[in-house]
């Protein structure tokens, strides 16, 4: 069976009404912001591993975290970074889970050409001139899944981890009911 492994989970909050961020960005050395280039804030945190991207709105954007339990932590942190360089946070913001990347091995070598032949071609991409992997786009759960020849897999779009394992399961059982694994 197939090992799974969160590489990246993004998510979203709101933690202030607004945020001034040339304000934030002296009092936050640790920062980044060069609004020319980029119009949001970046903060990275060392623990957990996560890059913050904060906006004027108050929005911030969360990525890099391996567990939903390190997007808390890292909001967390952020907000206590945040308040203390003087702006007003709110108490508890709500997170939202936007995406979450993991890859996975099933531990075989896969005909993608077979496949997509079996899997049918209204639910799949497969043009080896320019991608290496076969798209899979799953109705439920909703994700897509990027299958290459190696037996290795990657899914995106899942905003739960039992998403992920649910789309691993399901494209597992269907190569091996057809004996493509």
């Amino acid at each position: 069976m197939a090992d799974m492994k969160i590489e990246n989970v993004v998510a979203s909050t709101t933690i202030a009404d607004e945020l001034d961020l040339s304000q934030l960005s002296k009092k936050l050395p640790e920062g980044e912001y060069e609004p020319e280039q980029f119009p949001g804030l970046v903060l990275r945190l060392d623990e957990p591993k996560t890059a913050a991207l904060l906006f004027r709105s108050g929005k911030v954007v969360c990525t890099g975290a391996k567990t939903i339990d390190d997007v808390k932590k890292a909001i967390s942190k952020v907000c206590k970074k945040v308040e203390k360089a003087g702006a007003k946070v709110y108490d508890s913001p709500d997170i939202t889970v936007q995406n979450i990347v993991a890859s996975a091995n099933l531990h075989a070598q896969l005909n993608l050409n077979a496949i997509a032949l079996a899997i049918g071609l209204e639910k799949v991409e497969y043009e080896p001139e320019q991608f290496p992997g076969l798209v899979y786009r799953l109705e439920d759960p909703h994700v897509v899944v990027l299958l290459f020849g190696s037996g290795k897999l990657v899914c995106t779009g899942a905003r739960k981890a039992e998403q992920v394992s649910e789309a691993i399961d399901k494209i597992y059982q269907e190569l091996d009911m057809k004996g493509l694994l």
